[in-house]
């Protein structure tokens, strides 16, 4: 194995997570595309009197700032971070060029409705009789995937399965180019304990420059099972739930992190001094070639 200065680039042996034997260098600045981890908190709501009641207060959080910078910190790649809601508005044609124009895709707290639903869907009155359909967001991104563009699947309640199953992913067709399997009820593993990561591959290029022993306590994660043909890089603690877990399909890559890169589950993980690298080394996996 060679490894250098710049990225970490596999040469796979299989269609499915598959071995590296040489490191080369990207040379291309990747563009990615980040869908998720905007909020939005109305309040506090003051009830002056059992009639009257007043938000006073809105404020917007961008939790995906970590991310977005961690991914941008070689200053080899572009970030655009939307919010969820951004992404279920788009028009017909807009997801088709957004998968076009991006390197990788990643998707974190984005659960199925915002693929299955348009909001022209409630507001029927404005379309007059005709038959009203729009173009699957879930087929175009598994078409996508398959086709080389490389996505990021990342975990929060409305990730995977979710809470209550609100994240749908394994509902879906989505299922086919993820490297886990989801379970069919709530996946939620919670504790404010917390739970650490634990490498079962240590000489992958994702763990190059990291010692993940030193990973603060993630407060929760998305339980998963591990899918034949694709590779689990890390468990958390003592179980044997996939951390971390990596695949191929077609010519796109897949890389599932079962907890979120932001708070709340990721509120200690924000502030590990590797965080940057561990993103890092994942996106260069995933666009080597």
């Amino acid at each position: 194995m060679i490894r250098n200065n710049h990225a970490a680039v596999e040469q796979p042996a299989g269609n499915h997570a598959g071995n590296y034997c040489e490191i080369q260098e990207i040379t291309h600045m990747a563009k990615v595309y980040y869908i998720g981890d905007w909020a939005v908190m109305l309040g506090p709501c003051f009830a002056e009197t059992p009639f009257n009641y007043a938000m006073k207060g809105t404020e917007i959080f961008n939790y995906g700032q970590w991310l977005k910078d961690a991914l941008e910190s070689t200053g080899r790649h572009t970030v655009q971070s939307v919010p969820t809601w951004d992404f279920y508005r788009l028009a017909p044609g807009q997801w088709e060029q957004v998968l076009a124009d991006n390197d990788v895709i990643v998707f974190s707290d984005v659960e199925l409705k915002n693929f299955q639903l348009a909001p022209q869907f409630f507001d029927r009155s404005k379309f007059g009789k005709q038959p009203l359909t729009f173009p699957d967001r879930v087929r175009l991104t598994v078409e996508a995937l398959q086709s080389g563009t490389h996505m990021m699947f990342l975990g929060g309640w409305l990730s995977f399965n979710g809470e209550m199953g609100k994240g749908g992913w394994g509902r879906s067709r989505l299922a086919e180019i993820l490297p886990v399997e989801c379970l069919d009820r709530e996946d939620l593993v919670e504790s404010t304990e917390g739970f650490r990561g634990r490498a079962t591959s240590n000489d992958h290029p994702i763990f190059d420059g990291l010692d993940l022993a030193s990973m603060p306590p993630i407060l929760g994660y998305n339980r998963v099972r591990p899918r034949q043909g694709c590779q689990v890089l890390a468990t958390w603690g003592n179980s044997n739930d996939p951390m971390l877990a990596a695949g191929r399909f077609g010519k796109g890559r897949a890389l599932a992190y079962t907890s979120d890169p932001a708070p709340h589950w990721g509120c200690n993980f924000v502030y590990w001094d590797q965080y940057q690298r561990f993103w890092s080394n994942a996106l260069d996996w995933l666009l080597a070639e």
